[in-house]
């Protein structure tokens, strides 16, 4: 018996945007690594690229996420 079961057809009401097709799906149409989501509306999962880079440069600029410890020139 399968601990979790694989589901193929979404709820209506999810939507996704696929990173493959760049596109917004209702239901989770590709598979999970290539797509973002869910989201609650169409409009959200339209701009969930738009998201990502917001959330992106808040923790690029985030000095929690940085080690105080390493030196300005390490990039490893």
């Amino acid at each position: 018996m399968a601990l979790f079961k694989k589901r193929t057809v979404g709820k209506p009401g999810e939507w996704y945007y696929c990173l493959v097709h760049k596109k917004v799906e209702e239901g989770p149409d590709c598979p999970a690594k290539d797509r973002f989501g869910p989201y609650a509306t169409r409009e959200e999962a339209n701009h969930a690229m738009e998201t990502a880079q917001e959330r992106n440069l808040e923790w690029e600029t985030d000095p929690k996420w940085h080690d105080k410890n390493k030196a300005p020139d390490d990039d490893a």
